[in-house]
């Protein structure tokens, strides 16, 4: 007999599958493969990047290599110029500036931040997962409102960072 939980993973697994299968098919119509591809299902994404280097030998794509989260260091130190500093979504979710509802928000626009500060949270299937400063600095400009969708990576708050 057949349980929920073994029904439930032969499912994901069937779709996964099918998924597979589409994007598969979908790369077939490249001449070459693309620079980023994004395929959202749901609540998942799937992301996958190919470097950006002369064709391999014989014609072969290289193959892809799968985006990951990388250290907001990284992350911070990739983007850097004169302008104020985007902390961004670690993940896709729902955008929230407060712990709960009603409660007071983080941070608000002036107020100076230290790195490591929790200033929102994204929710993603009722995981809240914290919204950290990666700077230290003053809080520019909020660019999202309680409960707007965000796309892993997309720039959440502006900060003026404060040089030591």
């Amino acid at each position: 007999m057949s349980t929920g939980e073994d029904d439930s993973a032969s499912s994901t697994s069937a779709a996964l599958s099918l998924v597979r299968a589409n994007v598969l098919e979908l790369l077939k119509g490249f001449d070459s493969p693309p620079r980023l591809l994004r395929v959202q299902a749901g609540g998942v994404t799937l992301e996958a990047e190919w470097p950006q280097s002369p064709p391999a030998v014989n014609g072969a794509a290289p193959p892809p290599v799968v985006a990951s989260a990388a250290p907001a260091e990284a992350t911070a130190a990739a983007r850097s110029d004169d302008g104020p500093h985007e902390v961004r979504a670690p993940s896709v979710g729902t955008y929230y500036s407060a712990p709960k509802p009603g409660a007071e928000p983080f941070v608000k626009v002036g107020d100076v931040i230290a790195k490591g500060a929790q200033i929102a949270i994204v929710e993603v299937m009722k995981l809240m997962i914290p919204v950290e400063a990666d700077v230290t600095g003053k809080v520019a400009r909020t660019l999202k409102s309680d409960g707007d969708p965000v796309e892993y990576d997309e720039p959440l708050f502006h900060i003026v960072p404060q040089r030591a």
